[in-house]
């Protein structure tokens, strides 16, 4: 048994529960304040979230705490992976067989690279127990805002991440005339500067501020030395489902909101595994599976993702076209902070390839700070992009043909003799080049949205 997995039955044996107690909501001047109560042993969390006021919510809405609540459910993740507790007892809420199944089918697979990063060895049957009990509502309204008479002209809610695939939904929707309400979670430099340029200032944004409690924090950076006398961490830490986080807050701003659609921008890229040959992806939160388990879970809430019909290379090719973005938007989560691009990380490098065919190398330099195909520090990076390692990037990145595509059409377009060093060796797959004018069947889409799509694909590229 390896160390991490060890480790892992040791945490799982000192905090054999992890009990969520509570969740609470409030209007105040600030907006709409969710916040939850939920301990393993001695240790307690209060993570929190503000929908903040705009006189477009609807902060009186009805029917709101079953939302709260299943927000509370998937906060429960990030700190339950800590120490990954076998039963998760539900006190403030109760759920049935059916839903029981769904959050620990979430939990499994939005937690599929925690485990394989891990090293832990576990089955989808035994790593999870779920208990509820009777709903217990805590509504918390001693401050009621003021709420607007004039019917909502908003018809897609589009969450807005700062990269180039929520540009694309954005653009194609407000270009056939759709009358948009972006949404950001945590604004930072590029998700405030693409809704800017979109035409939306902050105040016409639906912002949502959530707070990780700093005592997961703590947990985090806490180490120990093992029998080697090597420090190593206490607690057991990874990645976590982030757009299922994001669904549940959408649904509930959408019932502020009054909008009905949610637009998301996962591609069908994202429905390749991360790991060959297991169902381990990074992605999964942004299947189409996920997306259809959600969509049963809320009945009559109208969560879909626009580009599902699209490709990588597809959106890639849209994204070109909007050049006033170029500039601004931004991917890379190493330096997602400071608001940059690394230019050291697998996702650089993926943007960079995925755009290549598209934009001219001397602009591209300019948009990522350095010539990347020509970085041999990225050597590894690049293996696992073209499919020559075991796994995939941890990172969200198109599928192994896509890019394998985008850097064929890059070395005829602009490369026809001298190459760039990481592709100096790189051979031909033989594979056929994509009609990058043909959409996938999948998808959530109505005829009109899809119609959408193929206008923009058979549109000649500049």
């Amino acid at each position: 048994m390896n160390d991490r997995n060890e480790r892992y039955r040791d945490l799982r044996e000192r905090y054999p529960e992890f009990v969520y107690e509570a969740y609470h909501h409030e209007v105040t001047e600030k907006g709409l304040k969710v916040w939850f109560d939920c301990r393993m042993g001695d240790v307690v969390f209060h993570p929190e979230a503000l929908f903040e006021a705009r006189p477009f919510l609807n902060m009186d809405a009805e029917d709101i705490d079953r939302m709260v609540f299943d927000i509370g459910m998937i906060e429960l993740i990030s700190y339950w992976k800590c120490a990954c507790p076998p039963t998760v007892k539900v006190e403030c809420g109760s759920l049935d067989d059916g839903q029981v199944a769904f959050w620990k089918k979430l939990y499994w697979n939005g937690l599929g690279e925690f485990f394989y990063t891990n090293g832990i060895a576990e089955t989808q049957d035994s790593f999870l127990q779920v208990c509820s009990g009777e709903c217990v509502v805590d509504s918390i309204r001693d401050h009621v805002l003021p709420t607007t008479d004039y019917p909502l002209p908003t018809q897609y809610l589009v969450p807005i991440g700062g990269g180039k695939d929520s540009v694309v939904t954005l653009e194609l929707l407000r270009r056939a005339g759709k009358q948009i309400r972006p949404l950001i979670m945590n604004p930072r430099g590029a998700t405030i500067e693409c809704a800017r340029i979109a035409g939306f200032p902050m105040e016409e944004v639906l912002v949502i501020r959530r707070k990780i409690d700093p005592t997961l924090l703590d947990l985090n950076g806490e180490t120990e030395c093992d029998q080697t006398g090597a420090n190593v961490h206490r607690y057991l830490n990874g990645h976590t489902p982030f757009s299922a986080m994001l669904a549940f807050y959408t649904r509930l701003a959408s019932t502020l909101s009054g909008v009905p659609n949610v637009a998301l921008s996962n591609e069908n890229s994202a429905n390749e595994s991360t790991v060959i040959g297991t169902t381990v992806n990074h992605q999964y939160s942004k299947s189409l599976e996920f997306e259809d388990d959600f969509r049963r879970y809320c009945p009559g809430f109208n969560y879909f993702s626009f580009l599902r019909p699209l490709s990588e290379l597809q959106i890639a090719m849209l994204f070109s076209r909007f050049t006033a973005y170029h500039d601004v938007f931004r991917s890379c989560n190493v330096g997602s902070k400071e608001d940059i691009w690394c230019g050291h990380c697998a996702k650089c490098l993926f943007a960079y390839i995925i755009l290549s065919p598209f934009i001219e190398p001397v602009r591209l330099n300019q948009i990522f700070g350095k010539a990347m195909l020509d970085d041999m520090t990225l050597e590894h990076e690049f293996r696992q992009l073209i499919g020559e390692a075991e796994t995939k990037p941890f990172e969200c990145v198109g599928t192994v043909n896509e890019v394998r595509q985008a850097l064929g059409m890059t070395l005829k377009r602009w490369y026809p003799d001298e190459r760039p060093a990481l592709l100096r060796d790189l051979k031909d797959d033989g594979k056929d080049i994509k009609d990058l004018k043909t959409l996938s069947p999948m998808g959530n889409l109505t005829e009109e949205e899809r119609n959408i799509l193929q206008e923009a694909c058979t549109e000649k590229n500049n």
